[in-house]
């Protein structure tokens, strides 16, 4: 039985855990959720008001276990990019066959991306749109386009927002946020979306794309039709700083040639 490592069980991450851990051919979860559930959550979210104050990983582990008691559910109860807690998230993922990340900031999702390259495990992404006009679910799979890849081609080709965009060639960096919140109709329509991507990596069967973008409203200027699919088709940049294999600079001088290098080819991003 296949084992799940998903990052994330907030307002769109507990509905593709909740999908997921009803198919049989998966047996165990481990789950990576360090916050706290609050009352401005309870709109958008499958848990009750009543559970306000609790630790949003344990309220996941009660919503799998009375839905499927003999799943394995294992709980790191703390955040992704903590550096003390790098050698259990790795040993996690070593032991995994996929992997879902329900982040939603850069710097989770970047550091989720060289995880699973680190261990050659497919994963998947979902992105809800600011406002719920529509939605992400991207399919990543060992040799293939990481998430840099991907989000570069997508701030080149796709505008999908009129407001600044987060750079993503530097994952550190500041990162708009988003200000307008999707509703639970727009968050669930992806969700179940990403759901269903997931399940063909559990099957075997990725998708014939790496990125299915689906329109949800329509925005003048952005999207003309609702409820249209958008196919993208990746391929691994060639100038990639994160997914490429280079050999290391053998000199001082040829580090420097390395850097600006890699600075020309940011800046052409």
């Amino acid at each position: 039985m296949a084992h799940l490592f998903q990052v994330g069980a907030g307002s769109g991450g507990m509905p593709v855990l909740d999908a997921l851990a009803r198919d049989a051919r998966l047996g165990a979860v481990t789950l990576v959720e360090p916050d706290v559930y609050q009352r401005h959550n309870v709109v958008r979210h499958l848990f009750p008001l009543s559970a306000v104050g609790r630790p949003k990983a344990e309220l996941a582990r009660e919503w799998l276990l009375e839905r499927r008691p003999d799943l394995d559910v294992r709980l790191l109860p703390y955040d992704l990019t903590d550096a003390d807690r790098q050698a259990a998230l790795d040993e996690a993922v070593a032991s995994a066959d996929l992997g879902v990340c329900a982040a939603d900031n850069e710097k989770a999702k970047f550091h989720f991306d060289a995880l699973m390259r680190r261990h050659r495990r497919p994963w998947t992404l979902g992105e809800v749109l600011s406002g719920g006009i529509g939605g992400f679910v991207h399919a990543f799979v060992p040799g293939g386009p990481c998430y840099g890849c991907v989000a570069s081609h997508l701030k080149r080709s796709v505008n999908v927002d009129n407001s600044p965009a987060p750079d993503y060639s530097a994952p550190g960096g500041p990162i708009h946020e988003v200000t307008v919140p999707a509703d639970v109709a727009s968050i669930h329509a992806v969700a179940s979306l990403h759901a269903l991507i997931t399940l063909g990596l559990l099957a075997e069967s990725p998708p014939p794309f790496v990125s299915l973008l689906l329109s949800l409203r329509r925005v003048p200027g952005i999207f003309e039709e609702a409820f249209r699919p958008y196919r993208f088709r990746i391929a691994r940049a060639a100038g990639c700083l994160l997914c490429q294999q280079r050999p290391a600079p053998s000199s001082v001088e040829e580090l420097d040639v390395a850097l600006d290098q890699a600075l020309a080819r940011l800046a052409d991003e």
